[in-house]
């Protein structure tokens, strides 16, 4: 009995010890990982509180340009020289014939009275490290997939090894019990 007992003990002890090494190592590769989808979670979860991807900022204008269907690709450009705006130009409609919609590239946008002359101007600017965790988060290519699986089973591997790494009444089978049971 005393040898089996042994034999257990001998394997616990080799199980923690694993664990620990596995535990921080994993904690470590992927310390940039978690900060990235940790973020990103963040922002996702209050999505009805503020655009996480985009910081959107609205000014109202007034111009003298009478612009018509007929002089707009004239037009344009120097609309946009006035009101300093960067983006570049990619198309327009007119969804009547007092109103001119602008698109520009980033995905701003202009929207024109065309007999009142007042406008308004909606310019969309990435937010920075939000944007990019996001978009991260989003899977963009199979490559990023593999990765988000292998990190996906590497926090399974992560909770799995810290259950074996601390014995006894702080253990998985004392307080550390009843903090899993509570998550």
């Amino acid at each position: 009995m005393n040898t089996e007992n042994s034999g257990f003990k001998n394997f616990m002890k080799a199980l923690r010890k694993w664990s620990r090494i596995l535990h921080r190592d994993i904690g470590f590769f992927f310390v940039g990982t978690s900060i990235i989808y940790g973020l990103s979670g963040i922002a996702l979860n209050h999505l009805k509180d503020w655009n996480p991807n985009y910081v959107v900022e609205t000014q109202n204008f007034t111009t003298s340009k009478k612009i018509t269907s007929s002089n707009a690709t004239q037009q344009i450009p120097t609309l946009l020289k006035d009101l300093h705006v960067k983006d570049k130009y990619k198309t327009h409609y007119f969804p009547d014939k007092n109103h001119l919609k602008i698109y520009l590239q980033g995905g701003s946008t202009i929207e024109l009275n065309t007999v009142s002359g007042n406008g308004t101007l909606e310019l969309l600017r990435k937010r920075p490290v939000f944007y990019q965790s996001n978009y991260l988060h989003y899977n963009p290519n199979r490559a990023w997939t593999f990765f988000s699986d292998f990190f996906a089973f590497s926090l399974i591997l992560f909770a799995l090894t810290s259950l074996f790494m601390v014995r006894g009444k702080k253990g998985a089978t004392g307080r550390g019990g009843i903090y899993i049971v509570a998550g």
